[in-house]
């Protein structure tokens, strides 16, 4: 986590250098602070060369070395952020002993002279840090002779014999069988990957099929190489070697040139029919290099990969298996097994069973390494009802054990997806995260500097990464990257993201030993008091435990912390914020506290940065007092129709360094004149009658726009004039409009603005509730950059939509939701060209869709619509079935009895 720590830092003294309310006083040099940051810039791109050399170095000593910078930049962090705020409390302090000065107008004058052994010392220390941590990269310490394994793929498999059935993955076992072994029209070699989470059985299935008689006898040369996150490509030719050549020993070879090992590689596969399984990929380059080696002789050679790395094995192209987890019935076959074998189970002790079962949440490796400690414990109803009402360690005891089979996963994670992971476990054990949250979250990183700035993404991550990903958004791409390598979990039917219970536990422990974050009640075990003060965070996942005494005066000890983090479940109640004591915050969260009263202690946290509540009443004007706020969310619990508490303070617009406000469907006053909020870039649940030209033109820079709409029968509002002026925001990309209450009254709810009111620079367009008719669509169709376009709750409604073929020719993403439509039709095959993913949610009436769209559709949802969804499916594969890179399309009715299906891409 030294990469979280440095960016953390780095954040601080940007926000030092870039403040508008700080001046840093000459006489104490200004060049001190410009080295500094360019010294910090410079340690974390050293940082990020582990990305780079990780399949070779010594994890134990790099772990080792990242906890000693963590620790000296947190210190060194507190140190300038104490001084700052020391400076700038007595300034304040002497401004209000005379006539008071609004907060927002004051230049607080900051001295670093007295800082400057301190500077000076730690920029010394630094450069020595960086030295040896990039000397450790490029030239490992020796491993401990107990850890040699971790480099040494294994050649010489002992299966041992077992010939327990497949549960769970019969039906892969028997489709890659068949594929194995039958001879088909194409002779050329075959490339598959099983790819899924750690400990989902991908090993397991890779066994069961390199053991198969009937595979077995249709290759003359096999081996079986479990790889692995290092590894040296001469270790891997090497036990590949000798198991194609069982007359060779390992020493016979082993001083031959790398060069030389590739050539007898290639030379012993020649001509031979082969199955090649290469166990535990993570590098994408390895798979390259071997797949030269592999030749294709056009007699159905194959090579089986398993990887828990997605995008480590894409040169399986069409032909990767994404396993899914067990369903409850599967999950309580494998526990009865493990615990009982041949025995019987009597009925008591399954009905506790099957629950134990449902709480591993379909992982084999969780359910069979719980099925251990179960088989080794009583077998009383009264301790399996213990443990199936979650009463009992056994599943941390689990999740223990587990560890050096899911702390890779996260060890050697890129640098910078590090810190987001381990955010992740923030939140309640099995919270769903649903993607309406997502701004919540995305807003925290960016707060915390956890996530590379939008000029920084773009200078680190590919042109070609970032097209396939769809997005230029550095929290989405991270998301998307955490799904891929099976970090966290997209339930797509769901729309929500979720994280497994053993990771979720570990990202806790790991967050507590990065002094990252402490979750109160998250059950990973109980932390001293004398250490809070060393962690980051504090996270409550139970609010109410805010309104206990023991709990505050933890929360009091931690001087020191930064975040304070209420991610439980909605609290209808105000608890204490206990915020005396945290001067140093910059992150409140308490999104989830239903606030009856505004908490008047937060304006006094001046080096807040982000600040999230749900309350309905009105915004004190002093909010201003947070002059370094850039973050500010507003959430109600319900719409307030008292029309004095639905404004924001005049007195937001002295907030210069807004970034992203949420007002949770109130108004904005209209500015004063030399009101301006050159930073906002992001305007959420705005009140359409705030969409004015004057607050618009003072916003010019804004790039994400939401707004809220209210229908009221008493009075003459026309609700769509919202649309009149967004034309002034012409660095706009994302837009937003809602009606939260519709009404489908009559036939349309008021005419579309004009295109001409929508900027051409929109990427991404969200509409829900306003009902017009599919023929307005070729208002907004033909924006030249829209990318992502999502229609909500009858945002159009009709029977039927003919798309024309010079329409939508940049859109990527199309989501249908909540519609009347029946007939969804398309002029020619040209329409749409560029779609990737097209999602079609509880459109109960639809009977028909295209079936032509371009080459670059990578996946179709149909979820909970007609029945003749399935004769869709069904039509659509007839189509495409011979053409292997088909988009796949998938669909899922809630009255199924069925899972649906988790082997979809994205």
């Amino acid at each position: 986590m030294a990469h979280g720590a440095v960016g953390s830092l780095k954040l601080t003294i940007e926000r030092l250098k870039n403040s508008s309310y700080i001046s840093i006083v000459q006489n104490s040099s200004p060049e001190t602070i410009e080295h500094l940051y360019e010294e910090v810039c410079s340690f974390q791109d050293a940082l990020e060369e582990f990305d780079k050399r990780r399949n070779t170095i010594n994890m134990k000593m790099v772990k080792t070395l990242e906890a000693e910078i963590m620790d000296v930049v947190y210190k060194f962090e507190d140190v300038i952020e104490s001084y700052v705020l020391d400076q700038i409390q007595s300034q304040s302090e002497e401004s209000h002993h005379g006539e008071q000065i609004h907060p927002p107008l004051m230049l607080f004058s900051v001295d670093m002279q007295e800082l400057e052994q301190d500077v000076d010392s730690f920029i010394e220390t630094v450069k020595t840090m960086k030295k040896a941590y990039i000397h450790e990269l490029r030239n490992p310490s020796r491993e401990e002779e107990e850890d040699d394994d971790d480099v040494v793929p294994s050649s010489r498999i002992n299966f041992g014999g077992n010939h327990e059935p497949m549960i769970g993955f019969s039906e892969y076992f028997i489709e890659l069988r068949d594929l194995f072994t039958n001879n088909y029209e194409d002779p050329s070699r075959m490339i598959f990957s099983l790819d899924g989470m750690a400990g989902i059985g991908k090993t397991t299935l890779a066994t069961k099929l390199f053991q198969d008689p009937s595979i077995v006898s249709c290759y003359s040369r096999r081996a079986f190489v479990t790889i692995g996150p290092k590894y040296l490509l001469k270790n891997v030719l090497l036990h590949i070697l000798v198991q194609l050549n069982p007359s060779l020993e390992i020493s016979d070879v082993d001083g031959e040139t790398l060069a030389m090992l590739k050539r007898m590689v290639r030379n012993s596969l020649k001509h031979q029919r082969y199955f090649i399984v290469l166990d535990d990929i993570w590098d994408e380059k390895l798979c390259s290099a071997l797949k030269k080696l592999f030749p294709d002789d056009n007699n159905r050679s194959l090579v089986l990969m398993t990887t828990r790395i997605g995008d480590a094995t894409d040169i399986a192209h069409g032909c990767r298996y994404d396993l899914p987890f067990l369903d409850k019935k599967e999950s309580w076959v494998l526990l009865r097994q493990k615990v009982f074998g041949q025995e019987t189970c009597s009925f008591e002790l399954e009905k506790a069973g099957k629950k134990i079962a449902e709480n591993c949440e379909g992982l084999p490796l969780t359910i069979v390494t719980v099925a251990n400690i179960l088989s080794k414990s009583e077998k009383t109803t009264e301790y399996w009802n213990k443990v199936s009402d979650e009463k009992d360690s056994i599943y941390y005891d689990a999740y223990d054990q587990m560890s050096k089979v899911l702390l890779p996963s996260y060890d050697y994670l890129d640098q910078r997806l590090k810190a987001c992971f381990l955010y992740m476990g923030i939140y309640p054990q099995r919270h769903k995260i649903r993607f309406t949250e997502l701004f919540n979250l995305y807003s925290l990183w960016n707060a915390e500097g956890i996530v590379y700035s939008a000029e920084q993404f773009r200078e680190k991550v590919s042109l070609l990464k970032m097209f396939e990903m769809f997005d230029r958004d550095p929290c989405s791409y991270s998301i998307l990257e955490l799904c891929i390598k099976y970090m966290i979990i997209e339930e797509v039917e769901n729309l929500c993201y979720s994280i497994h219970s053993s990771f979720w536990y570990m990202c806790n422990k790991e967050a507590v030993k990065n002094k990252f974050f402490y979750a109160f009640n998250c059950s990973v075990g109980a932390l001293p008091k004398e250490d809070l003060i060393y962690q980051r965070r504090l996270c409550m996942q139970n609010n109410v435990l805010l309104a206990i005494q023991d709990v505050q005066d933890s929360i009091a000890s931690s001087s020191m912390v930064r975040s304070l983090l209420c991610t439980g479940n909605f609290h209808e109640y105000p608890v204490p914020l206990c915020l005396e004591q945290l001067s140093l915050l910059r992150v409140v969260h308490a999104f989830t506290i239903r606030f009856y009263e505004f908490p008047m202690e937060v304006l006094k946290l001046v080096q807040l940065r982000y600040l999230s509540l749900c309350f309905s009443g009105n915004i004190p004007s002093s909010i201003s007092k947070l002059w370094n706020l850039q973050w500010l969310i507003i959430g109600q619990k319900l719409i307030v129709e008292n029309k004095s508490s639905c404004n924001m303070p005049m007195e937001i617009w002295d907030m210069k360094e807004l970034k992203k406000l949420d007002v949770g469907g109130k108004r904005l006053s209209d500015p004063r004149e030399g009101s301006f909020l050159p930073n906002l870039l992001g305007l959420h649940g705005l009140h359409h009658q705030s969409c004015t030209k004057d607050v618009f033109e003072k916003i010019p820079n804004l790039m994400e726009l939401s707004i809220t709409i209210s229908l009221s029968h008493d009075n003459g509002d026309q609700p769509l004039s919202c649309f009149d002026h967004v034309s002034h925001l012409h660095k706009l990309q994302s837009l937003a409009c809602t009606i939260e209450n519709p009404t489908f009254e009559a036939e349309v709810v008021a005419p579309l603005a004009p295109l001409s009111y929508l900027p051409s620079s929109l990427t991404k367009l969200y509409l829900s509730g306003l009902g017009y008719p599919w023929e307005e669509m070729s208002k907004i169709s033909s924006l030249p950059n829209l990318a992502n376009l999502s229609l909500k709750f009858y945002a159009f409604r009709g029977p039927k939509w003919e798309v024309r073929d010079d329409e939508f020719q940049r859109l990527v993403y199309l989501e249908i939701e909540d519609s009347d439509l029946v007939q969804w039709t398309f002029q020619n095959d040209r329409c749409i060209p560029a779609i990737h993913v097209l999602r079609i949610f509880h459109c109960y009436k639809l009977k028909e869709m295209p079936l032509m769209f371009g080459a670059s559709l990578i996946a179709i949802w149909v979820l909970d619509c007609s029945p003749c969804a399935n004769k869709l499916q069904q039509d659509w594969y007839d189509k495409y079935e011979k053409d292997k890179g088909s988009a796949e399309f998938y669909v899922h009715s809630s009255w199924d009895d069925g899972n649906f299906s988790q082997d979809s891409p994205y």
